[in-house]
């Protein structure tokens, strides 16, 4: 007998087969020539654009618009990968809407922005297509620069690091490069492995060399690593996960929205993987979002994000809010888990109203439960198995200028980096100004 929607417990294959290339297809669908000529003319070009300045990669945003709109795409790709890499993936996951299209002047006189984020992806998308990296390295400079963690920062500094003609060793710990890129983003957002191609597309400038399967504290050591590199930069993202605190969250189907994630962007059979009919997300991030649309789309019958602040604390963008709602998932605030209840497995999660109170959230005395056969965490990330030698700060990396830590020589940058939003795009301009920081240290060293 097939499963359905009604199927109760954690279960697969809830949908017809064909349902599940549907659900998962391009989320934004790339424009077409015309469409892009079209929302490039609508660009004023401004000489100080506010959506630059909202770019943590500072991409020059009208110059590259100018030239789509004057039919050079490959040359709008070249401006926008001089600042950011990456500008293929931060075209589909950036929230463009808090950032440049949300200080477009357009936005402001009009409240329709010129579409950034889509006409990045156009210009990035069609040079990436034409096969050829399109940067050359400097000449070999003799000095050798480990990156740990082949995420969005470390990417990003290898990168720029290999250009300057430095040899790089890129360490991560997964089986696959990427980073939140490959295992933590919603499948819809970046369609057909394009993650991994992205990738596969950056290391052609040549001069890096991907370590795959090392973690550092099990395989490799900061000591270790800079007795045997000139330099060395961690990139480290967020390993760990947050727990509830909460009675009974040891129960069966009680999981991470992160480990839900990447099991989801790694299967091969999305008609394979397991989900339950009644989903209760905790959490009100992006990655909450992304959990509880794609059980949605996998086939649950019944998705809820319930969040313990008031709807305007969410981290997640009012954009990806109205997508979770639009795609049937119901959003409860000011609502905090008390306790898992079911035998064994999760049968129920029961919530405490919540208010803001001058010392903080406040318990109403109200309770309520939902049915929930599996329960998904997203309460944040944190960092784990960092060096003791590295002076810390709010639980992540201190660091100080361009990613310089407490250690000469040690450099960090993205999630694992105290400062900074947890956003790929930021990830990226840390990574890339640390290895700018880098080089030029290791360049007056050796001229010195």
């Amino acid at each position: 007998m097939t499963n359905s929607q009604l199927t109760p417990g954690v279960v697969p294959g809830r949908l017809p087969a064909d349902s599940y290339a549907a659900n998962f297809s391009d989320v934004a669908p790339p424009l077409d020539r015309h469409e892009a000529q079209v929302a490039a003319d609508r660009c004023y070009f401004c000489h100080d654009a506010p959506c630059v300045t909202a770019c943590p990669t500072s991409i020059d945003i009208p110059l590259f618009i100018r030239q789509i709109s004057t039919g050079t795409p490959d040359a709008a790709a070249r401006t926008i990968f001089h600042q950011n890499i990456l500008g293929g993936i931060c075209a589909r996951v950036c929230p463009t809407e808090n950032l440049c299209e949300g200080s477009c002047v357009r936005m402001e006189a009009e409240g329709k922005p010129v579409e950034i984020g889509a006409l990045q992806r156009y210009a990035t998308d069609h040079l990436m297509a034409q096969g050829d990296h399109p940067f050359r390295r400097g000449p070999p400079t003799g000095k050798r620069i480990a990156v740990v963690g082949a995420g969005p920062a470390g990417l990003s500094a290898a990168h720029r690091l290999a250009a300057k003609g430095h040899e790089v060793t890129l360490f991560d710990a997964r089986p696959k490069p990427g980073g939140l890129n490959e295992y933590g983003i919603a499948s819809y957002k970046a369609v057909d492995g394009f993650a991994a191609r992205e990738v596969d597309w950056l290391l052609g400038i040549g001069g890096i060399r991907l370590a795959s399967g090392k973690a550092l504290g099990r395989d490799i050591t900061l000591e270790g690593l800079s007795a045997d590199f000139d330099a060395v930069f961690l990139g480290l993202g967020l390993q760990g996960v947050s727990a509830l605190g909460t009675e009974g969250e040891d129960r069966t189907h009680v999981t991470h929205a992160v480990d839900f994630i990447r099991e989801l962007r790694q299967s091969g059979d999305l008609s394979a993987l397991p989900v339950g009919r009644d989903v209760v997300v905790i959490g009100g991030g992006m990655t909450a979002v992304d959990a509880a649309v794609q059980a949605k789309l996998l086939g649950a019958q019944n998705v809820t994000i319930v969040y313990r602040r008031g709807q305007n604390r969410m981290s997640a963008s009012q954009h990806e809010q109205d997508h979770a709602t639009h795609s049937g998932v119901r959003i409860i605030c000011n609502a905090a888990p008390l306790k898992v209840h079911g035998n064994g497995t999760v049968r129920e999660v029961e919530f405490m109203l919540t208010r803001e109170g001058p010392n903080g959230l406040e318990d109403t005395g109200e309770r309520f439960r939902l049915p929930a056969d599996q329960l998904l965490r997203a309460i944040g990330q944190k960092l784990d198995g960092v060096p003791s030698d590295l002076a810390m700060s709010g639980g992540k990396i201190a660091i100080h200028g361009p990613g310089r830590t407490s250690i000469p020589g040690i450099w960090a940058g993205g999630d694992c980096a105290a400062g900074g939003d947890d956003l790929t795009v930021t990830a990226v301009a840390e990574g890339r100004d640390a290895a700018e920081d880098i080089h030029a240290q290791l360049m007056e060293a050796a001229h010195g």
